[in-house]
């Protein structure tokens, strides 16, 4: 098994548009994220929604993640949730050729990190579908704990909060 020793996070640049829709319209990535693969339509609108809210802050936003050798290996986001006030959202997703190999607790480590350095007053939550049962365990090893479920937006989910007094 290959591993990947170093992640680089760059934000989106509006160029970038058909690196993330190679992404977003595989149907096994966004399994748990909206259930299905995008459309080009779809993604051409989130795309314009990432763009717009990476321009909020400098640490936040959407970012393309790179190993080493500039390979990009997905997406992570660090953003102001919309659904909770004083508080950041952070999420991943990642090509299914790097899945299982321990990124996602790099990611975690640096999204968490970032947040705690810069948004240190602000709550960090995660929104994840109930059954991805691996984002679930990742996200308990950081301490977070899921405090609603349901539907939203048509699509079943959680939603987690990093627990900081543990």
């Amino acid at each position: 098994m290959e591993i990947i020793n170093t992640l680089r996070f760059k934000k989106y640049l509006p160029t970038d548009f058909n690196e993330y829709f190679k992404l977003v319209k595989d149907d096994e990535v966004m399994k748990y994220i909206t259930g299905i693969g995008m459309t080009e339509e779809q993604a051409n609108h989130k795309f314009t929604s990432i763009l717009d809210k990476s321009s909020i802050d400098e640490q936040l936003g959407y970012f393309k993640i790179y190993d080493e050798n500039d390979t990009i290996l997905g997406e992570c986001k660090i953003v102001y949730n919309s659904h909770l006030e004083n508080s950041l959202e952070i999420g991943y997703m990642l090509k299914k050729e790097f899945w299982k190999k321990g990124i996602g607790t790099k990611i975690c480590e640096h999204l968490i990190s970032n947040a705690k350095e810069n948004f240190s007053t602000l709550d960090i939550i995660a929104v994840i579908d109930p059954e991805n049962i691996a984002s679930r365990k990742l996200l308990e090893k950081f301490n977070f704990e899921s405090y609603w479920k349901g539907i939203e937006n048509d699509v079943p989910t959680e939603k987690l909060i990093l627990n900081k007094t543990k």
